[in-house]
């Protein structure tokens, strides 16, 4: 290991909120006696998008609190300090640079537009001593264990996927050495609170299906439950299209999603169980749907911008609408299909839809309504506590025919509602007012 240096190393956090499985701390911690961390609630990402939403709502503005909140104090327990600010990053990295000496800044590799133009501002202003170290640490398969031209991923799931399966090792995780005392250093920072950032106050909806708080400590906490405790991983597959209830599915992706938990975290605990008590199709299916997260990035990696675009990857030319008021009948859970309303009412209540209820409100916004799908993904980033990126307009394009689904599928929703609530238990949840 080299000499550690006397400079200060500055780890900034992004969408890697958490001590474990940290590659940036990890690597801050190998190369520097003193660390700063640092986090920005950046006004950029509360503002209003060109489609009229609020790019982070509330739900998901609450989360990152009590996320932000649980990431300070475990840093502490290892003798690091977290700074928060309210700001811009490119508006003052530089002026901490200074401030504390800083020779280099870790911090997880990103690649879409917003962030690769903030990274650019920032190393406008930072001195050119100061080193700007990135890495992804935000895969089950690292890409540089995948490929080296992104180009080269394929366009179908399945073939990436078992060619992963069959010839990539998932790295072992990072483990972070806990520092001295010495290294704290008096913060005059402050987390803001919901009324700060610009919301009210909201009391959590009884009836949510993700009645979890932010942070690595709550993502853990889980993790142990629905493994160890309940064992429920080891039924995960028959219940995974459920709608109601806390248990239909491992409900990981909002900690996933802004990173405080890892998806070799979640891998490695899965392996640890079955060593304990067996594999079957429901742990494998654990690391399937992590498999397909994974594939995602990948595609967001090889297309860049095309998946924000109306054509998607596939730059098809499809006619979409963009009718207000046929738009504002979906996002109230007001249009002719009981099912599509009741997800679509559970979302805006709760910040939360289960994965079965995604695929069919966003097949009917773009296949039934002809709506366009980039709108649907923009309210998606609005309100879900579990927004990523990736998996949200890898999502989208899938369902609207302009991704990676080679059969075009369009979900028949009623079909779908008396396969998956025949009994009405969900629709009777949230439609109870208007249907009963």
């Amino acid at each position: 290991m080299q000499e550690k240096q006397e400079k200060t190393g500055l780890v900034w956090f992004r969408n890697n909120l958490r001590v474990n499985d940290n590659s940036s701390l990890k690597k801050a911690t190998e190369n520097h006696k003193n660390i700063i961390a640092i986090y920005f609630f950046d006004p950029k990402y509360f503002k209003i998008d060109e489609f009229g939403f609020q790019k982070t709502a509330k739900f998901r503005a609450k989360f990152l609190i009590e996320t932000i909140t649980d990431l300070q104090k475990n840093l502490s327990d290892i003798n690091i300090t977290l700074l928060t600010y309210f700001d811009a990053p490119e508006d003052k990295i530089h002026t901490i640079c200074s401030q504390f000496s800083i020779d280099s800044i870790y911090t997880q590799k990103e690649w879409t537009k917003e962030e690769v133009d903030t990274n650019n501002l920032i190393k406008n202003t930072i001195p050119e001593n100061v080193s700007f170290i990135e890495d992804y640490d935000q895969f089950l398969y690292h890409p540089n264990t995948v490929v080296t031209d992104f180009s080269k991923i394929p366009n179908v799931f399945t073939q990436f996927r078992k060619k992963l399966e069959k010839k990539v090792e998932i790295q072992e995780l990072n483990t972070i050495q806990k520092l001295s005392d010495t290294n704290l250093i008096e913060n005059n920072t402050k987390i803001p609170t919901l009324t700060e950032i610009g919301f009210q106050n909201f009391e959590e909806n009884k009836k949510t299906a993700f009645p979890f708080s932010g942070g690595e400590n709550s993502a853990l906490e889980r993790l142990n439950n629905y493994f160890f405790e309940t064992k429920k991983v080891a039924f995960y597959k028959k219940p995974r299209n459920g709608l109601v209830g806390t248990d239909y599915s491992t409900k990981f992706s909002a900690w996933l999603a802004n990173g405080s938990i890892s998806a070799k975290t979640i891998y490695w605990k899965i392996k640890e169980f079955e060593a304990e008590f067996g594999a079957n199709q429901s742990t494998y299916w654990v690391i399937f749907e992590l498999i397909w997260r994974d594939y995602f990035k990948y595609i967001s990696l090889k297309y860049h911008s095309k998946i924000f675009k109306i054509g998607g990857i596939l730059e098809k030319e499809y006619h979409w609408n963009s009718d207000s008021e046929t738009i504002q009948k979906w996002i109230d859970g007001k249009t002719e299909d009981d099912f599509v309303n009741a997800n679509m009412i559970e979302l805006k209540e709760t910040g939360w839809m289960s994965n079965r209820g995604r695929q069919n409100v966003a097949s009917y916004f773009a296949k039934e309504l002809l709506q366009d799908w980039r709108i649907g993904a923009a309210y998606f980033e609005s309100l879900l506590i579990d927004y990523d990126v990736h998996s949200n307009y890898g999502n989208w394009m899938y369902v609207a025919g302009v991704g990676n689904d080679p059969r075009d599928r369009k979900f028949n929703t009623k079909l779908q509602a008396e396969r998956y609530d025949a009994n009405y238990k969900f629709r009777k949840l949230w439609l109870q007012k208007t249907l009963f």
